[in-house]
């Protein structure tokens, strides 16, 4: 398995499960009465092409909902959240940060 496959993996369980990492919520979306559907479109989103996904890791993601576009993007930090990982592939010196956001926010 290569690092980008193990790099995939583990980022499509975090993903799944909002498990094993941390999941932040952009202000646009936070206080939203429909924010229980945006993370499902999250953990059920499998629109990957080459176009949103040019590594293959499954970092990140675009969809629209409610007549708005909407962005998650999985970013790989160290276990203390100050500065990125050395190495995406192990968890255990890796914290995953997933934050949706509206595209706007962007």
């Amino acid at each position: 398995m290569t690092d980008t496959d193990k790099v995939r993996a583990l980022n499509d369980k975090f993903r799944r499960t909002f498990l094993g990492g941390r999941v932040v919520a952009t202000a646009g979306i936070a206080n939203r009465s429909d924010l229980a559907d945006i993370m499902n479109r999250v953990r059920c989103f499998r629109e990957f092409t080459e176009d949103n996904d040019p590594y293959g890791e499954h970092d990140f993601g675009t969809f629209n909902h409610a007549d708005e576009t909407f962005y998650w993007k999985i970013d790989y930090y160290d276990g203390q959240l100050i500065c990125g990982s050395e190495d995406p592939s192990n968890p255990d010196v890796t914290t995953r940060v997933l934050t949706i956001m509206l595209a706007e926010e962007y």
